[in-house]
């Protein structure tokens, strides 16, 4: 049965209106200008602190199974090179300054790493033992992480989806989304890692990583390096679970290398700083 044309008309006045169009990062060198649609009545706070439940939850489950890395030499080398990372993301978002940012360990033999809403990071060490990963390349696989986050990729998937049922279901279906935050934070978690993310929200990521890293006093060209290094592993019968939510494309490494000379003067600052 067709619906009435009165309530298609209300459910495409509110899917316009609850969007807002926003550019979640600034002032990078690497030329991320695209603007995002937000979903309005799914707010950063709210995505941020749904997420932070899952987050704490995933660090309860390591700790029990005692897998949680709190004091070894490769936590406090991931923590290290974190805190030089998150310095800078101010610089590329302003508001990331207040963000509850916490990174840890999970000792496993995963190859994967990420960087969830509001600056949750998870680094398995399975990805750097198995890639025999350096400093420089550790902070490319994290960067690319963080600026996931920064340009809040999930949050902006979700949105998507909300809009698609709004606009099938109408507002009633819409709003009686939010009234179920189990459902809501199985979302973002869905969102935020575990769906492959679109080759325009990689490219975003590889860049505005690639960026941050140089800032940081990382080497860019370890990008390089590193995704050749990943190229090998996928090769193999069991492809790392860092590239099966991420998927590259062929001319990555050329895109890579093409943003590699507009950040290689901030690279050289840091480094002099």
């Amino acid at each position: 049965m067709r619906k009435p044309f009165a309530t298609l008309a209300l459910s495409s006045t509110l899917l316009l209106g609850a969007c807002q169009a926003v550019n979640t990062t600034s002032g990078d060198a690497v030329g991320v200008e695209r603007k995002q649609y937000m979903f309005s009545m799914l707010s950063t706070a709210q995505v941020n602190e749904m997420y932070a439940q899952s987050y704490q939850q995933t660090l309860t489950e390591a700790s029990s199974k005692g897998v949680l890395e709190k004091n070894s030499a490769e936590a406090k080398r991931v923590q290290g090179i974190a805190d030089r990372l998150i310095a800078q993301a101010p610089k590329l978002r302003p508001d990331s300054a207040q963000w509850d940012w916490q990174v840890n360990v999970i000792k496993s033999d995963e190859l994967n790493a990420n960087c969830g809403p509001g600056g949750k990071i998870i680094v398995y060490t399975g990805i750097i033992d198995t890639l025999k990963l350096t400093d420089d390349e550790l902070a490319a696989v994290m960067g690319h992480e963080i600026a996931h986050a920064l340009r809040e990729h999930g949050r902006e998937a979700m949105s998507k989806a909300y809009g698609v049922q709004m606009a099938r279901t109408g507002a009633g279906a819409l709003l009686g989304l939010g009234q179920d935050s189990l459902a809501l934070a199985d979302t973002v978690v869905q969102y935020s890692l575990t769906l492959p993310n679109s080759r325009a929200n990689e490219n975003e990521a590889d860049l505005i990583g690639l960026e941050l890293a140089a800032r940081a006093g990382f080497d860019p060209n370890a990008a390089i390096t590193l995704w050749k290094k990943m190229s090998a592993a996928e090769a193999g019968n069991a492809p790392p679970e860092f590239t099966s939510t991420h998927p590259s494309s062929g001319n990555r490494i050329a895109a890579l290398q093409a943003a590699i000379p507009k950040v290689e003067p901030l690279y050289q600052a840091a480094k002099k700083g």
